[in-house]
């Protein structure tokens, strides 16, 4: 079966590390949690250091075909458990004292670990473990405030991720039963000569469920909600890390469907042209910054998909892809980090004067902002074009053109956030005392600046950046 354990290490590392913080949890005093926050940061750096140093010479695909390790999975554990960190820092404020701050931390380790599984997928009984690896830590995530707000966004994103998990199943039991394989390098053979009704549906319903993890239509409509309703934190890893691992997912599976049987490529293009335009569409009318990222994300699940549409059929999909969603996960947790910084704000006016009250953060907004839009010399920047230019190559101009344009009509809406950051006065929001302890304040703020600076050191440094995420996909 080519069990290779050690392939495996920095997902064994981050499982291990769940059990032991869950644990050490259960018996240290209350007053104590910040220990099992501090194991959870030597959980996530350890993992990190692992993927850099102990990770296999060779590409292999190991456990009998199930789990592929490869320079994909490489660039995966990368940005996820460097999101997952970013996340745990911005987080410090809310969760600081929190009673349940334990269980929030070995969640966050859960869904970072079913975010892993889904990336490195190369088999459909896996996919499904997978998916229900990252979907039910986002559900207690969801809720975790125990509000009205939170607790409404969690039965949302259960219900709908419920429905759309079923889907994936019945997708799963599709393409197993024409192509006779669950391995995705078997399974293509087999769907060479399977009839295309049931290849088509299969793949229909495969892509509703990973629709549902990336936030794109039509498993988009849980992501403003999450956004707004549960605690910064949570919502900041619920819009970020899911993508990651539902987008390369849907990558491997879709390179492994011969487009000779079902024209796939078509159908991705069309949902991403839908997702990015409803998204930005929705978001124009938002008042609340949470809200207004809500659907900024469900618009940047659209241009990523772009690469998914592509894929097999450019050469540069999959190297866009993987750089533009490093560039988005920074991007955006700096976006949700300057929202941690100010929580008391929860209106576009009410950010008004914050360059005077805080320069630092409101030049981390600007930039993160700025960045989503695509504004050289930002990372999201180099992703788009990177995207656009493989798109093109692929045979899908009209894509291109609503992917610029889409981007063009999105700077509206990051200009209405940013135009009172910058302006004279001061919002009666923000005249507010800050409760927390300078320490505790300069967590979030450390992360919104180091994401800042991330940012555009990515794009510049985008070179060696888009040569690191060339790399074969195994399956």
């Amino acid at each position: 079966m080519n069990e290779t354990p050690v392939a495996l290490l920095p997902e064994a590392v981050l499982l291990a590390g769940a059990v032991l913080v869950l644990l050490t949890g259960s018996f240290v005093p209350r007053r104590s949690q910040w220990i099992t926050r501090a194991m959870t940061a030597a959980t996530l750096l350890l993992s990190l250091v692992l993927t850099v140093v102990a990770a296999p010479r060779d590409d292999v695909v190991v456990y009998d075909g199930l789990w592929a390790v490869d320079g994909v999975m490489t660039v995966a554990r990368l940005v996820v458990l460097s999101a997952t960190l970013l996340v745990l820092c911005l987080g410090v404020p809310q969760l600081r004292d929190d009673k349940r701050e334990t269980e929030f931390m070995v969640l966050l380790l859960l869904g970072a670990l079913g975010s892993l599984a889904m990336a490195g997928a190369s088999d459909l009984m896996l996919l499904a473990v997978a998916y229900l690896l990252a979907s039910i830590p986002l559900y207690a995530l969801a809720g975790f405030g125990r509000d009205r707000r939170g607790t409404e966004a969690a039965l949302k994103l259960y219900l709908l991720g419920a429905f759309l998990g079923i889907a994936l199943l019945l997708g799963v039991t599709m393409l197993y039963g024409v192509g006779g394989a669950t391995t995705y390098g078997v399974l293509e053979q087999g769907l060479r000569t399977a009839p295309r009704a049931p290849v088509a549906l299969g793949v229909v319903c495969l892509l509703a469920g990973l629709a549902f993890k990336v936030g794109a239509v039509p498993g988009h409509f849980w992501v403003p909600d999450v956004a707004e309703g549960t605690r910064t934190p949570a919502a900041a890893f619920a819009t970020t890390v899911p993508k990651v691992g539902g987008l390369l997912a849907a990558y491997r599976l879709l390179d492994a469907v011969p487009t000779s049987v079902v024209d796939w490529p078509l159908l991705v293009a069309v949902l991403a042209a839908l997702t990015m335009t409803l998204g930005n569409l929705a978001a124009f009318a938002q008042d609340s910054p949470r809200r207004l990222l809500g659907w900024s994300t469900v618009s940047q699940a659209g241009y990523l998909l772009m690469a998914v549409a592509v894929a097999g059929r450019a050469e540069q999909a999959l190297p866009a892809l993987l750089l533009y969603l490093g560039a988005y996960a920074v991007t955006n947790l700096g976006a949700f980090a300057v929202v941690a910084c100010v929580e008391d704000r929860e209106t576009l006016e009410s950010y008004r004067g914050l360059a005077r009250s805080r320069p630092v953060v409101a030049v981390s907004l600007a930039v993160c902002l700025l960045g989503l839009v695509g504004t050289p010399p930002t990372s999201v920047f180099v992703g788009k074009v990177v995207v656009f230019a493989a798109a093109a190559d692929g045979g899908f101009t009209w894509l291109l053109v609503v992917g610029a344009v889409n981007t063009v009509a999105s700077l509206f809406y990051y200009l209405r956030w940013l135009a009172p950051v910058f302006a004279a006065g001061t919002s009666a929001a923000g005249t507010s005392p800050d409760v927390a302890g300078p320490a505790v304040r300069g967590w979030p703020e450390l992360a919104a600046v180091s994401a800042a600076v991330t940012s555009v050191a990515l794009g510049l440094l985008a070179g060696p950046a888009l040569d690191l995420a060339t790399t074969p996909l195994l399956r």
